[in-house]
């Protein structure tokens, strides 16, 4: 019996250290900075996005020139007020003094109105970019059998890759899944 007991807990001890060992699993990282800065795609969609955000300025700022504008004729209204004509000037005044409040409200509403703009095409024009990437993230890590893919781009901010030693970088691979050419690789990030 005794040896039977022996038997079961060393099969038991053969079977959990083999588990174990199957159950290391690898570990890759990438770094999607370098992967976006070189997508054809993103570069596209960033120089749209920045098109529309130069154009919205230029709208706002033509704005503030006119409220600016405005704003000196009022000061400058007011230094004509006299005894003479100060129930004239002071309507004068009260009525400009509206305009310039609704045209400071038009001139924040654009500007929330812009931001908003470009939040929802930098939305349209990256949903597809991404899921892109994902599924070339995805397609690789199936091809080297990774059970685990960290990004460590910088942009990440809270990154909890603290040590990437040993595991596979497949930015590379990714990139090559993507169609970018292994020459169009920017600096690695320092660490």
């Amino acid at each position: 019996m005794r040896k039977l007991i022996n038997v079961f807990f060393v099969a038991a001890g053969l079977l959990f250290t083999a588990n174990v060992a199957n159950a290391q699993q690898k570990i890759g990282h990438l770094n999607s900075e370098a992967i976006f800065a070189v997508m054809p795609e993103a570069k596209a969609a960033q120089s749209t996005l920045e098109t529309l955000a130069k154009t919205k300025q230029d709208e706002i700022t033509k704005m503030q020139t006119e409220y600016q504008t405005k704003y000196e004729a009022a000061i400058a209204k007011q230094k004509t007020l006299s005894e003479a004509n100060k129930d004239v000037v002071t309507k004068e005044l009260q009525t400009m003094g509206e305009e310039l409040q609704g045209m400071e409200k038009r001139i924040n509403d654009a500007r929330a109105k812009a931001q908003q703009d470009v939040a929802t095409k930098q939305g349209e024009l990256f949903v597809p970019i991404n899921q892109k990437f994902e599924t070339a993230v995805k397609s690789v890590a199936k091809e080297k059998g990774l059970a685990y893919v960290f990004d460590i781009a910088s942009q990440q901010g809270a990154n909890n890759l603290l040590y990437s030693e040993g595991g596979d970088d497949v930015t590379a691979a990714v990139k090559t899944k993507l169609g970018i050419s292994a020459s169009a690789v920017p600096a690695a990030p320092k660490k």
